[in-house]
């Protein structure tokens, strides 16, 4: 088996480049207002991955709610409450890597754009609630705004769009882990509830997410700025 530091595998340095200034961008300017929406999107696929956890595992997804302070919750019944649980931070981060990884190694971003926006009008619609709330009204928002995008934007908008969300995203839930589960350590938070699953700490847990994160995140970055000989090269 290949391994993914295989020296025939040269990474793209132009993509690397390109996700560097990104992220330079995101980490200087990560609470101006441009960012805000996107975090919210990270905030639903937190919510989301606990869901879809919870049907993977015999339950079912009940209501999720979006708040404007970056808050979320699903509400779930049944399901394996440990894979539930550590779904939250870890799902939002590998949804990010997949949406990077189909932007920089396919050339089907307006597709990739108009499903993302097709998939959040959809969660929108079904389970979250209440219907007349701030999170409903973002759904169908940032729902419309990135199918739209997808329909009718080119190819290269479509394509750095995709790309700054997933890295957003990746970057948004290892900070996220580090904030909510070992700066505050709020009763209530996935740490807290996995501390009772499993008797540890809940800071013991947002180091262990955290650094599943990371690791994760690098392999990921790693992994979209490899290039092949089968690789398809864009152009515009």
């Amino acid at each position: 088996m290949k391994s993914i530091f295989d020296k025939k595998k040269e990474l793209d340095w132009t993509l690397i480049a390109l996700l560097a200034g990104m992220f330079v961008l995101i980490a200087v300017f990560w609470n101006f207002v441009l960012f805000y929406p996107f975090k919210l999107f990270v905030v639903l696929l937190h919510e989301l991955s606990h869901g879809l956890a919870a049907v993977l595992t015999g339950g079912r997804i009940v209501a999720i709610e979006i708040t404007q302070d970056l808050g979320g919750v699903c509400t779930t019944v049944g399901g394996w409450q440990f894979l539930v649980v550590m779904a939250g931070y870890l799902g939002s981060m590998l949804w990010g890597g997949l949406i990077l990884i189909l932007a920089a190694r396919t050339s089907l971003d307006k597709i990739i754009a108009a499903v993302i926006g097709g998939v959040v009008l959809i969660v929108t619609i079904i389970f979250i609630r209440p219907v007349i709330s701030f999170g409903f009204l973002f759904g169908v928002v940032f729902g419309l705004a990135i199918g739209i995008t997808g329909w009718l934007a080119p190819e290269i908008v479509n394509d750095i769009l995709l790309k700054f969300i997933g890295l957003t995203s990746v970057m948004y839930a290892v900070i996220d882990i580090k904030e909510d589960l070992i700066s505050r350590d709020i009763p209530g938070s996935d740490a807290f509830y996995m501390s009772q699953i499993i008797p540890l700490p809940p800071v013991v847990w947002g180091i262990i997410w955290g650094l599943i994160a990371l690791a994760a995140a690098f392999f990921l970055i790693r992994y979209a700025a490899r290039k092949d000989e089968k690789s398809p090269t864009k152009s515009y």
